[in-house]
């Protein structure tokens, strides 16, 4: 079990939002209450609702409903309290971390929010132990104690200076232990946390609707009253609902064709703006080390050898993405070019080469699976492309597969699909969180990893670095050992589009650095 890296305290945050097609410019920030709740738009539903069984895009959700001891206010890229009151090491070893809350604390039910119900959430999150789930950024946190109401005490195995952003992070979300049972997860789709706002409806992978938590006390300073988050199936859906005024905000999920045309003059015509984020969200490919083709090394070294990135990014997402030769995208500390450095362009022949040396001759079948709804229009149009390329060198029958997000993040969990694709943001802008995440025994994409070079030299290593520059070197080397085993093989990097009306401000400012949405920074604006 590992335990990530959060981003450290001279780290800085690389999620710079510009604006591309402006409009007017931000006035006052008071929404008038009787225009109704702020829609918002996403291609991205939770798989889940419990924080306890999420490591994914459900933190989108959770950021906004539930209420985590440390947070990020707007513009921080260190966490700063929230449900507590302060927080701080005690000991000159980084292994006892003490935070105090803040009095008064209460749940949207109306219920005390305390130390037992923190220690309560922490302390499940490691009892249901979920496959792919949160319990793998525990793995310094050795018990946690709760000596008085307000004050929480975590002990941790080693020292580690960088557990408050793993306490930071969504998934450490504190809830009401009455409803939250301490060796099971919560499956009734409510949810009662202390955030800033609370869940009024929810339709799974239809709608979310939020109101405003009166009882919340944290910094979010809220800029409206309501927002309804609309879950589309893909992008056409849900620029057509912004076209046609069903919907204000679009966030996650704008195809790339959807993004040029908001970036064009027809936009503007519209009352539309686009809003543009440098991002670290990453594609990849990932192998079962069980399958009997997968698990060849050869295999995924001949696929890695085939791929053409640049291909992808031009022909499936016009250029809106970047061509990416390692987990750990560009712009963060450590960032190498190891797979074109150790392959070089697409070569057929240089893969039939790799194949035949370890007796394979005749063409390797493959079935790769995608998510059907989950990560934006063009997922299913980029897995036709890596199959006709694959297919195309000769050496490859490929089979494609997909389901929806929910029954597919089970599958690949229980170990079922022999080849498949996920995305990842980054809880951080640090290089750990693009390495530590997919390796070790229990890991975020449910497939265990071992990679002891990494596991138990280099991350334990780098963590006691608190200036990132240190660390580069065992990052470039880890990387090292990822492209040569290519259990992980890079597609791209993307950014982050938000499209809103022009109506909307705030957007700018509404990406924490993990690029989760905080919804009470948006509003409406009333004078021009």
């Amino acid at each position: 079990m590992f335990n990530r890296n959060r981003g450290l305290r001279r780290i800085a945050a690389i999620v710079s939002i510009s604006t591309l097609v402006t409009g007017c410019g931000i006035l006052s920030s008071d929404s008038s209450e009787d225009e109704g709740p702020i829609i918002v738009g996403t291609t991205s539903a939770p798989s889940t609702l419990d924080p306890a069984a999420s490591w994914d895009g459900s933190w989108e959700l959770f950021r906004n409903v539930y209420q985590t001891l440390l947070s990020y206010p707007n513009g921080a890229t260190a966490p700063q309290p929230d449900a507590a009151e302060s927080c701080a090491f005690t000991d000159s070893t980084n292994q006892v971390y003490r935070c105090e809350l803040r009095e008064g604390l209460t749940f949207s039910n109306g219920k005390p929010l305390d130390a037992q119900a923190v220690k309560h959430s922490i302390d499940r999150i490691k009892d249901i132990n979920v496959n792919g789930g949160p319990a793998g950024l525990l793995g310094t946190l050795d018990r946690v104690q709760a000596p008085s109401e307000r004050e929480v005490v975590f002990h941790l195995a080693e020292p580690d200076a960088t557990f408050p952003f793993v306490l930071a992070t969504p998934a450490m979300s504190i809830v009401e232990p009455g409803g939250y049972p301490a060796d099971a997860l919560r499956e009734d789709g409510k949810v009662v946390g202390s955030g800033p706002y609370a869940l009024q409806a929810y339709e799974d992978g239809e709608r979310a609707e939020l109101v405003r938590n009166d009882r919340y006390k944290g910094f979010a300073d809220r800029h409206n009253d309501a927002v309804t988050i609309r879950y589309f199936k893909d992008s056409a859906g849900m620029v057509k609902a912004l076209r046609d005024g069903e919907i204000q905000v679009t966030y996650r999920g704008l195809a790339a064709d959807d993004v040029i045309t908001l970036q064009g003059k027809a936009s503007k015509d519209e009352d539309l703006q686009l809003v543009e984020g440098s991002g670290t969200e990453i594609r990849y490919l990932v192998f079962n080390p069980e399958d009997p083709w997968a698990g060849k090394k050869e295999v995924r070294q001949a696929v890695a050898q085939v791929i053409d990135r640049a291909a992808i990014a031009h022909k499936i997402y016009q250029d809106t993405v970047d061509p990416l030769y390692s987990m750990v995208p560009k712009g963060l500390t450590g960032h190498t070019t190891g797979f074109f450095d150790d392959y070089g362009d697409p070569s057929a022949d240089k893969a039939r080469d790799i194949l035949t040396d370890a007796g394979i001759t005749e063409p390797v079948p493959l079935t790769l699976w995608y998510t059907s709804d989950r990560y934006g229009s063009e997922t299913a149009l980029e897995f036709q492309e890596i199959k006709r390329q694959l297919d195309a060198s000769g050496l490859f029958e490929v089979k494609l597969e997909s389901r929806p997000w929910k029954t597919y993040v089970t599958g690949y969990q229980k170990g079922e699909y022999p080849v498949f694709g996920r995305g990842w943001s980054p809880d951080f802008p640090d290089a750990e969180n693009f390495i530590a995440p997919f390796v070790g025994e229990q890991n975020a994409l449910g497939t265990p990893y071992p990679a002891p070079e990494i596991t138990g030299e280099l991350l334990p290593r780098s963590r006691r670095e608190s200036d990132r520059a240190n660390v580069e070197k065992d990052f470039e080397r880890a990387q090292q050992i990822l492209v040569e085993d290519a259990r992980l093989l890079p597609l791209w990097q993307g950014k982050q589009y938000v499209a809103t009306s022009t109506d909307i401000s705030g957007a700018e400012r509404a990406m924490d650095p993990s690029t989760i949405m905080m919804m009470w920074q948006l509003y409406r604006k009333t004078s021009w």
